[in-house]
């Protein structure tokens, strides 16, 4: 029996017509067993104009946890093999996405990252010079103070096992954008197989992204993010340096999403 796949979609302020039409793709090309929406700070009347197909779970939170709270969230509501994720604009696309995922089923690797910047990437449209310069700084950076070397830390796409899930949850602690690069350095430090894998990818308008601020956030959670990869691996001197009283995602209470809030 092939693994089952539960795909989630963290969504903050979408545009409606994308967002369904990405989520049709994914039905029709991934045929995932669940298919979930994490939905963060809606205007009043937006989950309902929504409008999402009624196989669509969709969770709506009334403030705007961020998009690592948002998928941890998505991800511990699944009862998949598989769990995905994929940012709402479709940057990437559905069939790049399918290649995350069948890494991962096919026993290649726990943790399956997507990538832009990789040499077999297809990229259709560029990113702005100023985003563009940050993001591949931020990648050279990273590749020498993580255990895992990739070209791209950041691309919404990626997919991991659930026994995987189980070892890493309980590590993560950012809320936003860098909760990506907190997943590859954490499952590296447990000693999780992770692969790269191209994706075809085309920048889309109206991105949340803010290129200093997100980046400046970035590089805070990367060092962090290092921290925390020491700690599992129980060096001496980030032991001792260690200092945190931070609270795991999975264990903080929070605002939970309202499932009775579906916009079906």
């Amino acid at each position: 029996m092939s693994p089952s796949v539960g795909v989630v979609v963290p969504a903050y302020d979408p545009s409606p017509e994308r967002l369904r039409a990405y989520l049709r793709d994914v039905r029709d090309v991934l045929d995932p067993d669940e298919l979930r929406v994490e939905l963060d700070a809606p205007a009043p009347g937006q989950p309902a104009s929504l409008d999402l197909p009624p196989d669509v779970d969709c969770a709506v939170a009334g403030r705007r946890r961020g998009k690592g709270a948002a998928v941890t969230a998505g991800f511990e509501a699944l009862s998949t093999d598989v769990l995905a994720f994929a940012d709402a604009d479709g940057a990437t696309p559905a069939a790049s996405l399918s290649d995350a995922v069948s890494r991962v089923t096919a026993g290649d690797a726990d943790l399956a990252v997507g990538s832009r910047r990789h040499p077999h990437a297809d990229v259709r449209s560029h990113q702005t010079f100023a985003r563009r310069f940050l993001g591949d700084g931020f990648a050279w950076v990273a590749r020498r103070l993580l255990e895992a070397e990739l070209y791209d830390y950041q691309c919404g796409a990626k997919a991991i096992t659930a026994d995987a899930w189980v070892r890493i949850r309980n590590h993560l602690y950012e809320p936003g954008f860098a909760w990506d690069i907190e997943l590859v350095a954490v499952a590296a430090a447990l000693d999780n197989e992770v692969a790269e894998v191209p994706v075809t990818w085309e920048d889309q308008p109206g991105s949340t992204v803010a290129p200093v601020r997100d980046t400046l956030d970035m590089g805070r959670g990367l060092l962090v993010a290092r921290h925390r990869a020491r700690l599992i691996r129980n060096d001496r001197l980030h032991r001792l340096l260690d200092r945190e009283g931070a609270i795991a995602l999975v264990e903080q209470s929070g605002e939970d999403p309202d499932p009775g809030s579906d916009p079906r």
